[in-house]
């Protein structure tokens, strides 16, 4: 009995984490809304800018805002805060000082952004851009 017991939580384990369930969001949502809260302050996101990130709208960011506030979030809203706290890391890893956090809000040239803030390009792309922007950061800090 041990045996199978051992084989079940050893393929638990292997598993690849997800936000597909109920359960995995539920143990998550806390600690990524508190990451997400604080990248915002980092970044220096408006309320407005925020919630397009998160996919909300302002008077639900406003809700989520507080340190106290507790919700299941979506698998949509998981995503993007994944993506975004790649995106910081990657950041954080590429530049060692102020420009991590001032890169998002400074007009780029490249093609990814069509001459426009990355954070404007991720706003109006939703999360297949976030994504695209995560794999940029990744492939310029040699990460890929």
């Amino acid at each position: 009995m041990q045996g199978m017991l051992d084989r079940t939580q050893a393929k638990l384990a292997a598993r690849p984490q997800g936000f597909a369930t109920e359960a995995d969001r539920d143990r998550l949502s806390k600690t990524a809304l508190k990451a997400y809260r604080r990248i915002v302050a980092q970044w220096d996101l408006t309320s407005q800018q925020a919630a397009a990130l998160l996919g909300v709208s302002v008077s639900t960011w406003e809700r989520l805002k507080p340190e106290t506030a507790v919700k299941i979030l979506s698998q949509d809203q998981m995503t993007r805060i994944s993506a975004l706290t790649g995106i910081y890391k990657g950041l954080h890893l590429l530049f060692a000082d102020s420009m991590a956090d001032r890169w998002l809000s400074l007009d780029n040239s490249g093609p990814l952004f069509d001459r426009r803030t990355p954070l404007a390009a991720m706003i109006d792309g939703g999360i297949p851009h976030m994504l695209e922007v995560r794999r940029y950061v990744d492939a310029v800090r040699g990460g890929l």
